[in-house]
């Protein structure tokens, strides 16, 4: 049946309203949403939201308490050094000043007099004692880098039988403290002769498992089509290792440096050297520091001698160090 002219103009009213509706509804929606183009949103209105959604993350009130905690804990963390720089430079009657003083009031070089006195009348003279700590230090700190890079270059690209069990042992020798493992590190290196020597320092750190572990990790990350497009240009294995691996986890062996120099150029070595001509700078030190309060001052210049080289390593390579935390976070 035909449509009557009534019932075409009641459908057309009726659409004629959805429209209406429906246009309403978009504006309501434009009202909420700038829906517009992005150029032509003004450079103004963009920079309003962008400061609103700074300010929702953290207020400026956060940022000025954030800033006040760092710098406490940076300052804090300095005061230490503070005090040994000073304390080196303090006369007698300043250190044993009651309550202490942080800063030196009448600075004196009579500290450092005295150490080159002491020193002087020593059965071994101190250079002696350096000699031996810079000599175990560089040999040990290169050592276990060299070692360290090498075992772990083998286990993360190659296909090594065992290497799952391994790796567990690695990571699992990283739970044991160095006084569990002096007694059996004794009686090896008694058993081989290398007591009162300087392997008897060195081979135990060119064998530390943080090393290897370490270097491993960082190794593991590096692609290995590197590597076979340098056997397709026939590089050898030592040639990929050396210009190729190296390089990119140069971030983890300096890193590795730092720390095994800090912890050999602070060693005693007392419990395998007994000869006095073989002993480290520390002992040296120590045995300075048991001569009484008298030599309380002379303490303090040397300890500022022994923490010059240390900061000095780190500083110039911190960078890198930055860059191991990192990574091993990213992993």
């Amino acid at each position: 049946m035909a449509k009557t002219k009534a019932e075409l103009l009641n459908e057309e009213t009726t659409q004629t309203q959805l429209e209406e509706m429906r246009e309403k509804i978009n504006a309501k929606k434009a009202r909420r949403i700038d829906s517009r183009p992005f150029a032509e949103i003004s450079s103004f209105k963009i920079k309003s939201r962008s400061r609103i959604k700074k300010r929702v993350n953290r207020s400026r009130g956060g940022d000025i308490a954030l800033f006040i905690f760092l710098s406490i804990c940076g300052i804090l963390s300095i005061l230490p050094l503070i005090l040994i720089v000073n304390n080196a430079f303090k006369p007698l009657d300043e250190i044993f000043r009651f309550p202490p003083t942080i800063f030196v009031r009448n600075p004196t070089l009579n500290n450092f007099a005295d150490l080159g006195v002491v020193l002087g009348t020593s059965l071994v003279p101190f250079s002696r004692y350096l000699f031996n700590t810079i000599l175990v230090t560089v040999l040990g700190t290169f050592g276990h880098v060299f070692v360290a890079s090498m075992c772990a270059y083998v286990l993360a690209k190659y296909r090594v039988p065992g290497s799952l069990f391994i790796n567990g042992l690695i990571v699992y020798s990283l739970m044991f403290p160095g006084s569990v493992t002096a007694t059996p590190h004794y009686i090896i290196l008694n058993s081989l002769g290398l007591i009162d020597t300087y392997w008897s320092i060195i081979l135990p750190v060119m064998a530390g498992s943080l090393g290897l572990y370490l270097m491993r990790q960082f190794m593991v990350g590096v692609p290995m089509e590197y590597i076979e497009s340098a056997k397709l240009d026939g590089a050898s294995d030592l040639k990929i290792y050396w210009s190729i691996v190296m390089p990119i986890v140069k971030p983890a062996w300096v890193t590795l440096i730092i720390l095994d120099f800090q912890s050999l150029w602070g060693t005693y070595g007392s419990t395998t050297i007994y000869r006095e001509d073989y002993k480290m700078l520390s002992y040296a030190i120590n045995q300075i520091a048991t001569a009484g309060v008298a030599r309380t001052g002379t303490l303090n210049a040397v300890s500022l001698i022994m923490i010059t080289v240390p900061i000095a390593v780190f500083i110039f390579s911190q960078s890198n160090v930055m860059d191991t935390m990192a990574q091993s976070g990213m992993k």
